[in-house]
């Protein structure tokens, strides 16, 4: 028998209990929008600002360049999304939220907040700690620690 054991192995424990936070989460902006998990990435990163490089959102989601820029484009079909011209260097493209588009997220983001609080209770006491040590693996793994 292996030393090795899967259920215990903390990048396992992390990946499943992520898949299921966002699975619990996704219902909600499935149900009402028809997004995928890839299509929410996006809106949400890109409500944070009022325009973003299609760089900016591969590091920031974590997803490669060909499918931000496929999930734009679909974005874009859909009318949430809008293209820009970088005005300094035209070779690059931001992406902003059109009105529909903050409209959506203007209904989601109380469904975000009130879901991630949801979980936050179920930690208890326990919550500070857990974000002490979330940010504490986020800068062991070379992340922005925030």
């Amino acid at each position: 028998m292996s030393i090795f054991n899967l259920d215990t192995f903390l990048p396992y424990q992390l990946a499943t209990l992520s898949a299921r936070a966002s699975k619990g989460f996704a219902r909600h902006y499935r149900e009402r929008f028809g997004l995928s998990v890839s299509q929410w990435r996006v809106m949400a990163h890109l409500n944070q600002q009022d325009a973003v490089s299609v760089r900016e959102i591969c590091k920031r989601v974590d997803m490669d360049k060909p499918k931000v820029s496929r999930t734009a484009a679909k974005l874009e079909r859909q009318g949430y999304v809008k293209k820009l011209v970088n005005k300094r260097d035209r070779r690059l493209v931001e992406l902003s939220l059109t009105p529909k588009g903050r409209a959506m997220m203007d209904e989601l983001g109380p469904i975000a907040i009130a879901y991630e609080r949801e979980l936050v209770a179920a930690l208890g006491e326990d919550r500070d700690e857990f974000r002490r040590l979330v940010r504490k693996l986020d800068n062991a793994l070379g992340g922005k620690g925030e």
